[in-house]
Formats: C-alpha cells, structure tokens, sequence
C-alpha cells in the first residue's frame, strides 16, 4: 500500500515540485494549501487533520512569505505576519502532526539559509525562518522515542517564477529541492533526524 504525504504549501513552487516527486515516486498525497485550510490558524489546522480520511506518514511544510526589511525600518506587522506565515505555518502542522503520525513517520520543515547566515535587508524573515529550525530540532527530540523523524532543508535563493520576476536571477530549482525532501521522508534517511541541510 502507498503511502500517504501531506504537503502544506502545495500549490507553491517549491511545494508543487514536492508533491510531483512524491506521486512519481508512488505515494499519495494530499495537498493544504490557502484555498483548503488556513495554515496560520491552530483551529483549522486541528479541523483539516481531523477531517482527513486517510492517515499521512510523511508531512512537508513548504508553506512561508519573504518581506525585505531592517530591523530598523521593520514594523510591527510585517514581524507578526511573517511569524504566522512562517513559523506559525509550521508550528500548528507540526503540532497536529506531532499528535498523529504513526512510527516510521517523517516531517520536514523548509527554513531558509537565511535561518544560520542571517542576511542584512531580511531581518524579520531570517529570524522567523531560524525558529523553523529550532522548531524542528526540538521536535526531534521530542518524538524520538516514537520513532518519528523531523528534519528541515536551509534552500537559499529558489529559482521560482516570483523570483525571477522580482529581479532575482539563479538558485536552486524547486525540482531539486523536491529530490532532497523526498530522500528525507523515504526510509533511506530512517537514521536522520533534528538535521538541518542547507541546499
């Protein structure tokens, strides 16, 4: 029987490429995005998953938002909307998935380079996308014993079409990307746990 992937975020670009390399691969999956659940609400998170009619094994947050800003020139929203959309995102997926997964199961959390390398001009991103990482190290530990793997890739620029548009020029494919968290949900990684890969 396939196994089943949850991937929050899916409709992106990075997220479509995960879910494509998962169907190639021969899993099912089940796609959240803005248009099925808000993934900033604990409530509706909670819903979604209790709404599912099968059971996922592998859950991928690939869901998050980037605003250029100083510390300086920050404001109060841009921090707030960015800790929803970033950490909240995968705060109340892990939180939910946490409480349901089966042993053997696997989460992988997309941070961001800018998570250990900071970056000036990315203030509130870069320390939204660290708790990512701190997130996903500490639910490691915390699901351990039932064996149930958290793990997070660091991408830095990803060549996406908003991007490009933006002006921003190279990185990392999202297809390449997808291979990387698609070996950390298989049972190749079944060792590997509380990493954080840049990529």
């Amino acid at each position: 029987m396939a196994d089943v992937a949850l991937v929050c975020g899916g409709s992106g670009a990075l997220g479509a490429a995960v879910v494509k390399a998962l169907i190639e691969r021969g899993d099912n999956v089940v796609v959240a995005d803005r248009t099925s659940v808000d993934l900033t609400d604990a409530d509706a998170v909670e819903a979604f998953w209790d709404a599912l009619t099968v059971r996922p094994r592998w859950v991928v947050n690939t869901a998050g938002g980037f605003r250029a800003g100083t510390v300086a020139d920050s404001d109060p929203e841009q921090l707030r909307g960015l800790l929803d959309t970033n950490l909240g995102t995968a705060w109340w997926t892990c939180r939910a998935a946490a409480r349901r997964l089966p042993p053997g199961g696997a989460i992988v959390n997309v941070a961001a380079r800018a998570a250990v390398s900071g970056g000036a001009g990315s203030a509130a991103y870069a320390v939204t996308k660290a708790a990512v990482v701190r997130l996903t190290q500490v639910l490691a530990l915390e699901l351990a014993d039932r064996n149930v793997r958290v793990n997070a890739i660091l991408p830095a620029l990803i060549a996406t079409p908003a991007n490009r548009k933006a002006g921003l020029e190279g990185g990392v494919p999202p297809e390449e990307l997808a291979l990387v968290v698609a070996y950390l949900l298989s049972d190749a990684a079944s060792t590997v746990t509380g990493a954080v890969l840049p990529v």
